[in-house]
């Protein structure tokens, strides 16, 4: 389907001109030939809209004023400078608005290549993350930092692979903000790493969304064994509602959301918490988390 905003591409200048020409000349003959019972100036208005897109603030103002005195020639109507003047502002102010418009219009999508080549081909992961938490945009440094099953980012939770992020992504009531933090991030084949996230939030269309920048970082070698590799064989079993526990978790919920979405206690909530942390041998969240993705995938 033909965009609007396609007519107006430069590589159509010479045709569009060439019509709005053929249109005015269309109107005035049509003007002259209906003189005695109607006046057609008003059509004047479509071929300078259409040519206003390609021309200059001088050259769409004599266009105008061109119109108006074709309908004012053709009318059948006494001659008054008055209505020629309302007429040729009334021309060239439809002109000047649209070519304001197109103009406003091929900014924004250079300003939009001009960006995309940069998050392209930027060394650093970048994505979009839209109001349930999924990957909106993710470039290919981030698709290779994460390497999600399938090999691709867009559509999936970035609960998987950044947790925190998550969380973040939660304040949506909140004022936009901009913020950085240090986290631990996961693999879609179970590595873990440490990276550093410099996001912020915004709204498109009155929804929340947030778009991240990541960079790798050295992981301290202390942290490398803070949760202890376990087998399919020997990990803990979990319980039907530890299960459902560590699925809202990896989602992104708060002990409250996970509480009222099983219809149970926050205290019980925090309790499961504790046997979840005795079971799996962490002692953290953010821990539970990786435990989860890299042992507990399938129940995800």
């Amino acid at each position: 389907m033909l965009r609007l905003d396609q007519v107006w591409d430069p590589r159509n200048r010479a045709r569009v001109l060439t019509l709005s020409g053929l249109i005015m000349f269309g109107i005035a003959v049509a003007d002259w030939w209906t003189k005695p019972y109607v006046s057609l100036g008003f059509f004047y208005l479509f071929p300078i809209m259409l040519a206003a897109g390609f021309l200059r603030r001088p050259e769409i103002l004599a266009l105008g004023v061109g119109g108006a005195a074709l309908s004012q020639m053709f009318s059948s109507l006494e001659r008054s400078y008055v209505r020629v003047g309302f007429e040729a502002l009334a021309l060239t102010g439809c002109g000047l608005f649209v070519a304001e418009l197109v103009r406003n219009r091929r900014i924004s999508v250079a300003a939009q290549a001009r960006l995309q080549g940069l998050v392209e081909t930027s060394p650093a992961a970048i994505v979009t993350v839209d109001e349930r938490g999924l990957v909106d945009l993710a470039n290919q440094a981030a698709v290779e930092l994460m390497n999600p099953r399938g090999g691709d980012l867009k559509g999936s939770p970035i609960a998987a692979y950044l947790p925190d992020l998550h969380h973040a992504l939660r304040l949506e009531d909140a004022p936009q903000f901009r913020s950085s933090m240090q986290c631990r991030g996961h693999r879609g084949n179970g590595e873990t790493f440490i990276c550093e996230v410099w996001f912020s939030t915004f709204k498109e269309a009155r929804k929340p969304k947030l778009a991240a920048i990541i960079t790798l970082i050295d992981e301290p070698a202390s942290d490398r064994n803070s949760v202890p590799a376990t087998s399919d064989e020997s990990r803990a079993g979990l319980s039907s509602r530890e299960t459902v526990v560590l699925q809202l978790l990896v989602q992104g919920l708060a002990n409250k959301e996970i509480a009222s979405h099983l219809g149970v206690s926050e205290s019980i909530v925090k309790n499961t918490f504790q046997q979840l942390f005795s079971k799996t041998g962490v002692r953290t969240r953010s821990q539970l988390v990786r435990v989860a993705v890299e042992q507990y995938r399938e129940l995800l």
